[in-house]
This record gives C-alpha cells, sequence and structure tokens, in this order.
C-alpha cells in the first residue's frame, strides 16, 4: 500500500496491532502522547531502591488463552507470580478473596467445605431473587456481615457511589471459594514478566517498519494522510467531547520508600473507613525472584477522572452507555479507522483480552486488505 497505518496509543492495544502488521509487510506510525510506551503498564526501575515499578498500579497477568499466552511469550521471559491479595477491615487481617479460610476467621468457626456453603446460604437474603445492584448481588449471595465489612465501603472508596448504585454484574466477577484456595485468579497462566511490561512492548515495537513518535499527539485531522488508523485512545475524545465527557474513575498514589519489607504483602485492601486509601501495594512483592534492602509502596485514592487525569476505569452505568451509543453511532460513519481497547471502546479489559482483542483486530484488517472489503470501525462490539 502507498500509505501507511497509523496506530495512536503505544500501550498493549496498539503495539500488537503494529507488531502484526508490521509483520505482514505494513508501515506503521505510532503516536504516543506520553513519554513512554507501554500505556498504564508501563514499569521500571526504581532510582533508589532498584525495584521494578509498576508505574501506574500493578498489572498482574493472567490468561486460559493459549494464544496470547503463547504470543507474550515471545516478547520475554514470564516468572510464576500468586496474587494473594490480604484485606483489612475492622482492625483484623483476612484473606481474598473469600474463601474457606476467611469465613472461619471471620465468624470463629472451623467449617469444612459444605458447612460453610450451608452457613453462608442461610445468610443470604432469599427475598432478592433477581439481584439488579451490586448490594442487592451481596446480600442475596454473602449476607450482610460480610458484604458490609469487604465490599460495601471499599466499593464506596473505588468507585465513588452507593454500592445500591452500581449494576449487580461487578459484583459476579468476585469469587466466593468454599476450600482453602487464596489465589486470587484461577487461569491457568499467572506470572510476572522478569524485566518488566515496557520491556515487552519495547521489543514489539522495535521491528522494521514501524515507527514510535513519543511525545506526540495525533489529531484526527490527520487520518487522510494514511491508508488506516487505529486508535486506543478515549472513544469521546477522538470526537471532541461532542456529545460530553464520558465518565471515568482515576488513581493518584502516594509512594512511601522504607528499607526492609513494609507489608508483607504484594497488595492489602483497606475495607473499611479506617484510612482513605484503598489499598497498599508493595512493588518488590511483585518480583520474589528479586532481592532488595529498600522497599516501595504505592498508597492508592481512587476518585472522579477530571479533564486531564490519566483515565483508568470506565464507569459504564446505566446512564453512561445511552451517552456510549451516541459516540458508537458517529463512529459507524467514521471512515478508516478502527477504535480499539479499553478506552477506545469504554469497557474495563484485562490485559489478556486487551491482547487478545488487539490480534483479532490485525486479523481482521489482514482479511478486509486480502478481500479488498471495508474494515470495521469496531472488531468487538463495546455494548455486547
Amino acid at each position: 500500500m502507498s500509505k501507511q497505518i497509523a496506530i495512536i496509543g503505544a500501550g498493549f492495544s496498539g503495539a500488537v496491532i503494529a507488531h502484526q502488521l508490521a509483520k505482514a509487510g505494513y508501515k506503521v506510525e505510532v503516536f504516543e502522547s506520553r513519554s513512554h510506551v507501554a500505556g498504564n503498564c508501563h514499569s521500571q526501575r526504581d532510582a533508589e531502591t532498584n525495584v521494578m515499578v509498576h508505574v501506574y498500579g500493578p498489572h498482574i497477568f493472567h490468561t486460559d488463552n493459549e494464544r496470547v499466552w503463547q504470543f507474550i511469550n515471545g516478547f520475554g521471559e514470564f516468572k510464576p507470580f500468586t496474587n494473594r491479595v490480604k484485606a483489612i477491615t475492622n482492625n483484623r487481617v483476612f484473606t481474598l478473596p473469600i474463601n474457606l479460610l476467611t469465613i472461619n476467621q471471620f465468624f470463629g468457626k472451623t467449617f469444612r467445605p459444605a458447612e460453610a456453603q450451608q452457613f453462608l446460604a442461610s445468610l443470604g437474603d432469599k427475598t432478592i431473587e433477581n439481584p439488579v445492584t451490586f448490594e442487592d448481588q451481596a446480600l442475596r449471595f454473602v449476607g450482610r456481615e460480610l458484604y458490609e465489612a469487604f465490599f460495601k465501603t471499599y466499593t464506596v472508596k473505588q468507585w465513588g457511589m452507593q454500592p445500591s448504585e452500581l449494576p449487580a454484574s461487578i459484583l459476579k466477577r468476585l469469587p466466593v471459594r468454599f476450600n482453602y484456595d487464596d489465589n486470587y485468579f484461577s487461569h491457568k497462566y499467572q506470572g510476572m514478566p522478569a524485566n518488566g511490561y515496557t520491556e515487552i512492548v519495547e521489543k514489539m515495537l522495535a521491528g522494521d517498519g514501524i515507527t514510535v513518535h513519543l511525545n506526540t499527539a495525533f489529531d484526527p485531522a490527520m487520518k487522510g494522510d494514511y491508508a488506516h488508523v487505529f486508535y486506543s485512545g478515549p472513544i469521546d475524545k477522538w470526537f471532541g467531547h461532542q456529545e460530553g465527557r464520558l465518565p471515568y474513575r482515576t488513581l493518584d498514589f502516594e509512594v512511601l520508600r522504607e528499607q526492609g519489607d513494609y507489608q508483607g504483602n504484594a497488595v492489602i485492601n483497606y475495607c473499611d473507613n479506617s484510612q482513605r486509601y484503598t489499598r497498599i501495594t508493595e512493588h518488590k512483592h511483585f518480583s520474589p525472584w528479586e532481592q532488595h534492602e529498600g522497599t516501595v509502596c504505592y498508597f492508592e485514592y481512587s476518585r472522579q477522572c477530571e479533564q486531564d487525569d490519566t483515565p483508568y476505569y470506565p464507569i459504564r452505568m446505566a446512564r453512561d452507555k445511552l451517552q456510549l451509543e451516541k459516540y458508537l453511532n458517529i463512529a459507524q460513519n467514521e471512515s478508516n479507522v478502527t477504535f480499539v481497547g479499553r478506552l477506545g471502546t469504554y469497557r474495563y479489559l484485562d490485559m489478556d483480552v486487551t491482547i487478545d482483542e488487539a490480534l483479532k483486530a490485525a486479523d481482521k484488517f489482514l482479511e478486509c486488505a486480502s478481500n479488498k472489503t471495508p474494515m470495521p470501525a469496531f472488531v468487538v462490539n463495546p455494548l455486547g
């Protein structure tokens, strides 16, 4: 093709698509407004402690997708890592997700699995037949005591709204186990890159045919200079926020450096109002194969995303979906632009899903090019 491909954003979505298209012989230009690649997965060595720090908060790789796992392992070594989250509530420490140990500790019992399952069922509010909200879902399945101890206040701090305002689907992603398995995830493959995520993304973008422009914004008016554009930024921003700004949550981090071991675990959630932060992450515990005398901790605070903030989590309330639908309708009429990734489709996506969808977007583009058919604005339905 005489024209090049433009990719906006050098996170996983953009990097994967760039790598796949360059491998197929296309010339690709990647535009990244930040000073680094890897997006919110960016990691770097702390200058004082040499700890590998997840600059925008921790990212733990977990997947059952064989293609994704094989693909990402082609760019760096992954070491085994199991995320074992602890939670502090009412001056006591528990294990998450809620499992047999959590239940027995919380209620001062010695239940076996079947007994714990029967006990928890007895606590659930059976008058709630069809849970609609987050609060309904929690009260129906774990009862008021566990809900208020682990979910209610934490949810308010994380999302800035009451659980009665949030959809039940959010809580459906949180498991309850009736054994002593405290692995936060249940996927076949789990790990951490030995040298951080940024190195992996850099390798994806190092192939022939790829040019990366850091500290460079892309104006939608430039799209005519390219055969096709893949956009992984906020979809409302592409259209100049003409239907208003879609709401996101953002994060602030208070960084603490000390000697020794600060909290003895990678992630500890603070589920009550004893602290304003939602959790503390101690980054050297994300690389347990390394040894460091110093330590770096992030105290994490969630708040509403403002105009100049880094967007993290799409809120996707019912009213936001109506606004999103307006942008989706506009996007369908945008020629030669495909919207990808968490921000481009306004969906919460784990890393493995992001990579999978990026691979499928590249596959679809190559298929369309071969068949001389138009590339769609979305490879995955954002409302699906």
